[in-house]
């Protein structure tokens, strides 16, 4: 029987987290950290419309190759994607899971920032008595893996910040009932946060109140706060950019809650959508910020960056999924349960089926990577190699974090 066989076949506690949490850390068959070792010269390249961008300048010291001129009166069709998986195969075989390791693991780090993160998040008011189990959390940890560009613990710090203060937000407002989340209240505190990401200037008359607000909402300090630290490493539009996927992440957090209230549950494709929205750009889209570099506007938004980018944020959220599943309030819900509750999967099929699903995705993200890849400027190239880079950081902290795994501190 195969290690995957062994990990889905039905067990005496049939505990999906412990079936994922294996799946994450087998190592035996991840790809190369090195994304451009998956891309070669025999990879099918892109027609010369794909991107006509003009030669930027780079902070990187690095001169910045010219994509060829828009030839073709219509844009390049994406590069197809792997096929589907076969949904009528009920065996126990699973594929191993498409995610590279870690580029680089700094213990030391990783530990300096985390501690910095903890003493912060003191000062600040959130865990307020829980602080120990956030440390143990490791989400200084967690920016170390996923940020290989940088070893300077202020830059991680800032980065570490704006994530713990997402995931604050999330427990406080939405998940963790004993912390004040209230699905009635979610919608409103949420849009009153937003106002705390993207600064609203108030009539004078008003801005005290605010300003007593976030000095009294540990989440609204935190995020005041931790944007204060990371706009001393973003441009203008590295700052937009991260606000911008804030409200789409805001807005996805709303949907959830509407969902408990209602009662009603979300078909697969529905909660599939909800995914996208709700995953790791926010974290993700600061790689070339922390790295110390700048992704011009007209690659960064393209259509075919942000179609691979999302394929990454979806991919690398769905590893939450997996180990979160169990640790879900009773109306709360993940891919693999939805998968369950809608197409009748037992447990050990739900966890194969998103593996899979995951596999898919981080096969287009490296198949669109390769066509933009092979052609686009260095800044490109780097952001990509950040992006897979960031991916297999989050898998490394996904299964060693105590978030996710029971220790003796959580």
């Amino acid at each position: 029987m195969s290690l995957m066989s062994r990990l889905l076949a039905p067990s005496l506690s049939g505990d999906p987290a412990e079936l994922a949490a294996a799946v994450l850390a087998d190592m035996r068959a991840a790809p190369s950290v090195e994304l451009s070792a998956l891309l070669t010269d025999d990879t099918e390249r892109p027609a010369p419309s794909l991107l006509f961008l003009t030669e930027q300048p780079s902070t990187l010291g690095m001169s910045a190759a010219r994509l060829p001129l828009l030839l073709a009166d219509r844009p390049a069709e994406p590069a197809p994607l792997p096929p589907e998986p076969d949904v009528d195969d009920d065996s126990d075989e699973a594929p191993e899971l498409f995610c590279p390791g870690p580029v680089r693991d700094n213990p030391a780090l990783g530990e300096e920032v985390n501690e910095r993160m903890v003493e912060w998040a003191g000062e600040v008011g959130i865990y307020d008595g829980r602080l120990d189990h956030l440390r143990s959390c490791g989400f200084g940890r967690l920016t170390m893996l996923t940020h290989p560009g940088t070893d300077d613990p202020d830059r991680l710090l800032a980065a570490a910040k704006v994530v713990v203060a997402e995931w604050a937000s999330d427990d406080y407002y939405l998940d963790e009932e004993e912390m004040g989340a209230d699905p009635t209240l979610a919608a409103a505190r949420f849009g009153v946060l937003y106002g705390v990401v993207d600064p609203v200037t108030l009539p004078q008359r008003y801005r005290h109140e605010l300003e007593r607000f976030i000095k009294e909402e540990p989440i609204a300090l935190a995020f005041r706060t931790g944007m204060e630290h990371l706009a001393k490493y973003t441009s203008t539009a590295q700052m937009g950019r991260f606000q911008h996927q804030m409200a789409i992440l805001f807005q996805a957090l709303d949907q959830n809650a509407s969902w408990r209230l209602s009662g009603r549950r979300p078909a697969v494709w529905e909660y599939y959508m909800h995914r996208y929205h709700n995953s790791y750009l926010p974290p993700m889209i600061l790689v070339d910020a922390v790295a110390g570099y700048e992704l011009p506007a007209q690659e960064f938004y393209h259509p075919r960056l942000r179609r691979a980018f999302t394929m990454a944020g979806m991919a690398a959220v769905l590893l939450n999924d997996l180990h979160s599943m169990d640790k879900e309030a009773d109306d709360d819900i993940s891919l693999p349960i939805a998968l369950m509750e809608e197409e009748g999967l037992s447990r050990a099929q739900a966890v194969k089926r998103t593996v899979e699903i995951h596999n898919e995705l981080m096969r287009g993200f490296v198949t669109e990577a390769a066509a933009m890849y092979l052609e686009g400027t260095p800044m490109l190239q780097r952001f990509l190699a950040d992006t897979w880079a960031w991916c297999g950081g989050s898998r490394e902290w996904h299964a060693t974090s105590a978030r996710y795994h029971k220790t003796d501190q959580s």
